[in-house]
């Protein structure tokens, strides 16, 4: 039986209203446009750094 990818679920919560141009370029890299959306990404190296940028701005949630 193959052994599944980790993945997250990451929810954006905030406005992206009034953040930095490259926190918004990464909110768009990572799939989420509104308040309310929601994307699954790996679990890598690549992902966590896109997280950390906004972190103040979502929820990660372990899928």
């Amino acid at each position: 039986m193959a052994k599944k990818a980790a993945t997250l679920k990451v929810v954006l919560k905030k406005s992206l209203i009034g953040c930095k141009q490259d926190q918004i370029a990464t909110a768009y890299a990572l799939g989420l446009r509104k308040i309310g959306d929601s994307t699954v990404q790996p679990d890598n190296e690549p992902t966590k750094g896109k997280i950390k940028k906004i972190s103040h701005l979502v929820e990660v949630v372990k899928a």
